[in-house]
């Protein structure tokens, strides 16, 4: 009798020992003020495991000085995704699928990506990306385009300071076009960001961004 008891107790004791997943940690909620009369909030949740797995809705408005809301600025997007990280010492890889439908304007994009951040040397952090995304537009002409893109990025860690170009085939004649881009983190929401495109033709073009995050 003592010992069917023991048995019976086992179990419960492994339950108390076992790691706890919290339920806050599950739950996905993110409000953002983009703008001065700008809103979005993400939603979702989460599931940890090898694969975590997450799913949500984007929801976003806009309005004018008066409070009313501005035509077209409406957001509502489901999305879900799929992910895998391996961790070492030296180095980080992620493999990811991801898939958004915007529920308002009939398109959505399927994502599949990968990603590869290692130590370069004493000063230098190295980060490779590529993907492949399918996207579908139903008020589009051609509804359904193909693009794949890669880019390297070297980051000076103890500076913020970040080195990347990028090159992206689109759609189904090939179209290729490349990008070179300086980014300086000045504060912990505040970025600094210089982007040149298409840097070796007659079309290429620059732009210089600050940007100021601001969440509650």
């Amino acid at each position: 009798m003592k010992a069917t008891s023991s048995l019976l107790l086992l179990p419960a004791a492994l339950i108390s020992f076992a790691p706890r997943v919290h339920a806050e940690n599950l739950v996905i909620w993110t409000p953002v003020k983009v703008s001065e009369r700008s809103y979005k909030a993400t939603m979702g949740f989460r599931l940890p495991a090898e694969w975590e797995t997450s799913a949500g809705a984007d929801i976003g408005l806009a309005a004018s000085k008066g409070g009313v809301l501005l035509g077209g600025s409406e957001q509502a997007s489901l999305w879900g995704k799929i992910t895998k990280v391996s961790v070492t010492p030296a180095a980080r890889a992620e493999r990811s699928a991801s898939v958004r439908v915007d529920t308002l304007r009939g398109s959505g994009a399927l994502m599949l990506s990968r990603s590869r951040s290692w130590i370069f040397s004493d000063s230098l952090d190295m980060v490779s990306t590529r993907f492949v995304q399918v996207r579908y537009d139903a008020v589009d002409t051609r509804q359904t385009s193909v693009d794949t893109s890669q880019a390297l990025k070297l980051i000076q860690p103890w500076t913020g300071t970040s080195l990347s170009a990028a090159a992206t085939v689109s759609g189904f004649n090939g179209d290729v076009t490349s990008s070179l881009a300086l980014n300086q983190l000045i504060l912990p929401d505040l970025n600094l960001s210089a982007t040149i495109s298409n840097p070796g033709s007659s079309t290429r073009s620059g732009s210089i961004n600050l940007n100021y995050r601001v969440s509650w």
